[in-house]
């Protein structure tokens, strides 16, 4: 079903919403955690027809309340999450999902950021908690601006990194923050080299 909906959405998404990718070789074979800023709900569809290889997604457990769009959800890869707490069912489906060698998006924000800099929000301690249960590397991922009808735009992905410092840890409230503010600065970098290309070109 996923590489079905893969090809059928290929070819209109890539002409309505012009997005150059960089850095796609980075993504490492294997399981791995790619952690992204969210600006829209095009974000997963822009990276799901940019590269062959399914991946899992965690979405908010809304997008599950009609029955037959939420099978349909689950079938290309979500993953539904209570986001208003702790859903121990959604975590064990992605220690699962990485334990089989499989990639898992999650955008660590939780939700989509409007900012027009596209400075990053608060990150929330998912990425770095599953990367560290699971011993498995994250690859950074920066949108440089929301998807818009027509509009070309760019995604960077930067190379993957691993939390191996916090192996073994107690992963308790302040652990989980300094590794998270990990995560968040790999991701500030890509967005800040982006805004350096631009300072540039001028």
């Amino acid at each position: 079903m996923f590489h079905f909906v893969q090809i059928l959405l290929a070819v209109p998404i890539r002409l309505s919403y012009p997005t150059k990718f960089i850095g796609k070789e980075n993504i490492p074979k294997g399981p791995c955690i790619i952690a992204s800023n969210h600006t829209s709900n095009l974000d997963a569809v822009l990276l799901a027809v940019h590269t062959w290889e399914k991946k899992f997604y965690l979405a908010k457990k809304e997008l599950f309340k009609n029955k037959l769009f939420g099978s349909f959800l689950k079938s290309v890869g979500a993953i539904e999450i209570d986001r208003q707490a702790t859903d121990v069912g959604a975590i064990k489906n992605c220690m699962r999902i990485l334990k089989k060698g499989k990639k898992l998006v999650i955008f660590p924000e939780g939700t989509r950021n409007h900012n027009d800099d596209m400075q990053l929000g608060q990150v929330k301690h998912g990425v770095a908690m599953f990367a560290i249960k699971a011993k498995v590397p994250i690859v950074p991922m920066f949108i440089a601006k929301q998807p818009k009808f027509w509009r070309r735009n760019k995604v960077i992905i930067g190379k993957p990194f691993l939390l191996e410092e916090f192996y073994g840890k107690k992963l308790d409230n302040e652990i989980l923050t300094q590794a998270s503010d990990i995560v968040a600065a790999k991701i500030n970098e890509l967005r800040e080299s982006q805004l350096n290309a631009l300072t540039k070109k001028k």
